[in-house]
């Protein structure tokens, strides 16, 4: 019978004496404990000796031992459960011992070139605005030069653009959710890929949106079944990310955009398309946007990101309205949902965009995310799906494999993961995980990761058979 968290022994294998002039002594006790945790000497879950008995065995006060639990704490890598004692927190800072493939988000955030570049961009923002323009209410679309930086960014994706058609946003989960109140009322069905982006679902059930699953093949999103979706349920969006698709990591040809693009026309059904990783792929076909304003009558409202190709704390995405169709409902709903975008977030996009160091970063980007990828395929095994500069891959999992198990061990020994229930629209999951490569702080880490979660797949994460008749 195993003890509860609460009545573990404390571990005290890590504590050593303290030496005299090698800094401030609560400094002292918090290295040693991140020490521990990164050498694998504490491990998650393991309790920390109270404080008061810490204090007596190095010879310190109470307060000097509660500071350094306190600055350990406040890295996310200790967590208090009050008269239980202190534990080495299972979900942590990745350099303390948890590495990071669940999130997706762009690699080398914790470079010095990237430290580099943003404050280079404050600067450079703080000398480009006034203290007005980065401080007060801004209402509307977006001032024109954020909108035309916006236009410069967007054009490989749409090509040239009227800057009055372009919304700035508050990130993309903010401009999806504004479709969603502009476009559709409580109840209405929308339509999506029956594995999809989490924060579409997520907004969708809070709006009282209902999203039906639509099935996919070996090339994505079956138009057949988009035809039966729309003849059964009436939805009153389609949604999708049809480049490096998450969580699948599929990129739609030409050609099945054009398919589902027909079937939309067929029913009047406007779309979303939600692309964050377009310019992160190795060969994407031309925008559903740009497709439908040559060939079809289909309204697509077109949203990019900068979350995904330069850093999610920008917060900025833009949204392209197609022509003939109104803006004031979309910056009505955008209004009630966060009122605008922060001044100083979009004064840098504009800034990095206009100097060309976003485009020089989003370089880097790709570079990192094609080793990452690189260093992936040569270790995982099994079946995935990836783009060679895709931020994530999608791994097909042995049927023998038991998911919460999984996920459960693997949290245990300093993974993050995430599993294909996150992603369903229905009570079917199928066995695989996304796989995020850009949160690990680099590609050693990176490589630790993907080995410990190779091993876990090859040991015995059966799942349990019941033999109760």
């Amino acid at each position: 019978m195993s003890l509860s968290p609460r009545l573990k022994k404390a571990n005290m294998s890590w504590v050593r004496p303290l030496t005299a002039g090698a800094g401030a002594r609560y400094q002292q006790i918090a290295t040693q404990i991140v020490t521990a945790v990164e050498d694998g000497v504490l491990r998650p879950g393991d309790r920390l000796p109270p404080q008061r008995e810490l204090a007596q065995t190095l010879g310190v006060d109470l307060t000097t031992v509660t500071r350094a639990y306190t600055e350990v704490r406040q890295k996310g890598i200790l967590e208090a459960q009050g008269a239980g004692g202190t534990y080495v927190a299972y979900s942590g800072l990745e350099t303390g011992g948890t590495i990071d493939l669940g999130m997706n988000i762009p690699p080398l955030l914790g470079s010095a070139a990237f430290a580099h570049m943003l404050a280079q961009g404050s600067s450079a923002t703080q000398a480009a605005a006034s203290s007005m323009d980065l401080m007060s209410y801004h209402v509307g679309a977006g001032a024109h030069r954020h909108r035309a930086a916006a236009a410069k960014w967007l054009q490989p994706m749409t090509g040239s653009l009227d800057t009055e058609r372009i919304v700035v946003c508050p990130g993309a989960q903010t401009a999806i959710a504004a479709l969603l109140l502009a476009k559709s009322q409580s109840g209405d069905a929308i339509a999506c890929d029956a594995l999809t982006y989490p924060g579409f679902l997520a907004a969708a059930r809070l709006l009282q949106r209902s999203a039906v699953g639509v099935k996919s093949d070996e090339f994505g999103m079956d138009p057949v079944d988009l035809d039966r979706v729309c003849e059964q349920h009436r939805p009153a969006l389609l949604y999708l990310n049809p480049t490096i698709q998450n969580p699948t990591a599929l990129t739609l040809s030409t050609e099945r955009r054009m398919a589902l693009l027909r079937v939309a026309e067929k029913y009047a059904l406007p779309v979303i398309e939600d692309d964050p990783y377009w310019l992160l792929a190795e060969r994407a076909p031309s925008t559903m946007f740009s497709l439908a304003a040559h060939t079809s009558s289909t309204p697509v409202y077109y949203v990019s990101t900068l979350s995904k190709c330069i850093a999610p704390g920008l917060r900025t995405a833009y949204l392209v309205v197609p022509a003939g169709e109104p803006l004031s409902p979309v910056l009505d709903a955008l209004r009630s949902l966060a009122q605008m975008p922060t001044p100083w977030m979009t004064e840098m996009a504009t800034t990095w965009i206009a100097s060309g160091a976003a485009v020089q970063w989003l370089a880097q980007v790709k570079s990192e995310l094609r080793h990452r990828q690189a260093i992936a395929a040569s270790i995982l095994p099994g079946d995935m799906q990836a783009d060679p500069n895709g931020l994530h891959l999608w791994l097909q999992l042995p049927r023998h494999i038991d998911f919460y198990r999984l996920t459960q061990t693997a949290l245990q020994q300093g993974l993050s993961v995430t599993d294909s229930a996150s992603f369903s629209t229905g009570s079917f999951s199928p066995l695989a995980l996304r796989v995020s490569l850009g949160g690990a702080m680099d590609r050693d880490r990176l490589t630790q990761g993907l080995t410990r979660l190779a091993e876990l797949l090859k040991g015995d994460l059966a799942r349990r058979v019941s033999h109760v008749v």
